[in-house]
């Protein structure tokens, strides 16, 4: 294990999360530019535009295939960081969701290749996943294991802050692209965005590959606990928490019904409003969550991780509600106000304190691995919720469920699953870092909680 001087060890916990913010910023500016493309353009570019409706759903289909690959990711990806440290996953994902997100700005359309396009569209999507799977489960890990115990959810915020900002970028590529004449935008236009990623790796590569292995991970290595199949770990002593951790990433659908399904039902045909101005409503929303989620995040420090959680688990179904309320009274002034309170603001709560909640549920051995598989399953319900949400408001429903009230209601159910999960959760914002992930037993031994 290396030495670090006092001054060093002062400033890591700053450099992780700077190095956690940046990359993240930049890995979900390549993630989330497929969603607007694919509430917006994918549809007419890649699926038979001979019937609208089931062009429409299979293009917002793809954007969930790659929160199916994202388990799998997360089981690979898991292993990996646990057994060989953060950092190199870290790296690795950056580079591989820069390439994959810059060769789909590169794929031929329908008209040109036929059928063959969008499989290319869907395995590079399926690429985008895998990536996805580790990067946050790895930055947030990083992060924790740096930060000073009392400072957990506040320097673990900055992945999400990241997250957010990344969101911002994408949504900015997309508002010039989206304002080109149809033929540009159908054309090369869409494009773009995606071949920007190849400043991505570049800068991403740069940033990670000079920070630290975390403290708790190189005193593993030293003294030789590093386990050998993690996983194996993981599923006999953590498996309450990596299913506790699956029901409360439910809360992700929020933001997937928010930033691409609500997007494709505001600009569609029944409503008719701009698409420039509703990209505008995501950039104002996710500049309100830059200030927010450090906000909520310090709040937890102090009173606890759960109460803030259940801030946002209640409050985001309630306002997801209101919001698509507004987009149907097609006024832009409660549009963005309502846009904003709700995923700037209320969703924020959950959204800036799962990377302090879920991690503080693992020991060190299984951190990353606990983190990416709960999350990655949790998101992968979250991501095909859009495809769930454009079956509701079909002609038929879905499940009894109609309409965009339907919506909402199918939105309220998976928070309410998400709510109950962390009120199952123990509070762990005050336990020292070194016993996160085990509970007291009756004779004071620590075992896995």
């Amino acid at each position: 294990m290396t030495d670090r001087s006092p001054g060093d060890q002062q400033g890591t916990p700053r450099k992780a999360a700077l190095a956690a913010w940046i990359g993240s910023a930049l890995e979900y500016y390549d993630f989330f530019i497929y969603g607007s493309a694919a509430a917006l353009i994918f549809s007419k570019v890649f699926f038979d535009e001979s019937d609208p409706a089931t062009a429409t759903l299979q293009s917002l289909a793809s954007f969930g295939v790659a929160y199916a690959a994202r388990p799998v990711g997360a089981f690979i990806l898991g292993h990996v960081g646990d057994r060989f440290g953060r950092k190199k996953i870290m790296v690795f994902t950056l580079i591989l969701m820069g390439v994959s997100t810059f060769l789909i700005g590169c794929l031929p359309t329908r008209d040109q290749i036929g059928g063959l396009a969008p499989a290319l569209l869907v395995l590079l999507r399926v690429l985008q996943g895998l990536s996805a799977a580790g990067e946050q489960a790895s930055a947030n890990s990083m992060t924790l294991e740096h930060s000073p115990a009392h400072q957990r959810g506040y320097y673990t915020s900055f992945t999400l802050n990241g997250t957010q900002f990344g969101q911002i970028l994408a949504t900015f590529a997309f508002i010039p692209v989206a304002a080109l004449p149809e033929e540009q935008l159908l054309s090369w236009g869409w494009r773009v965005p995606f071949w920007l990623s190849v400043a991505v790796a570049v800068v991403g590569w740069v940033i990670r590959r000079k920070l630290e292995e975390t403290p708790a991970f190189e005193r593993e290595v030293a003294e030789g606990t590093v386990p050998k199949m993690p996983l194996s770990l993981l599923f006999r002593d953590h498996w309450a928490s990596v299913l506790r951790v699956v029901c409360a990433a439910l809360i992700a659908t929020v933001s997937t019904i928010f930033t691409v399904w609500a997007l494709n039902y505001a600009t569609s045909d029944a409503i008719g409003l701009d698409k420039a101005t509703m990209l505008w409503v995501g950039v104002a929303a996710n500049g309100v969550a830059l200030v927010t989620i450090p906000l909520w995040a310090r709040l937890s420090d102090r009173i606890g991780r759960r109460p803030v959680f259940l801030i946002g688990a209640v409050g985001s179904p309630i306002m997801i509600f209101v919001y698509l309320a507004a987009i149907n009274s097609k006024s832009y002034p409660l549009i963005f106000l309502v846009g904003i309170l709700t995923l700037g603001v209320v969703y924020s709560a959950s959204n800036g304190i799962w990377p302090s909640l879920y991690g503080e549920m693992f020991t060190t051995k299984v951190r990353l691995s606990g983190m990416a598989i709960g999350t990655q399953i949790g998101f992968a319900i979250a991501g095909f919720a859009v495809a769930s949400a454009a079956g509701i408001v079909s002609p038929s429903g879905w499940l009894g469920l109609q309409g965009w009230t339907g919506v909402a209601i199918f939105t309220g159910i998976l928070c309410a699953i998400s709510a109950i999960a962390v009120l199952t959760a123990r509070e762990t914002a005050h336990v020292p870092t070194e016993e996160l992930g085990l509970k007291p037993a009756g004779d004071g031994v620590s075992t896995p909680a």
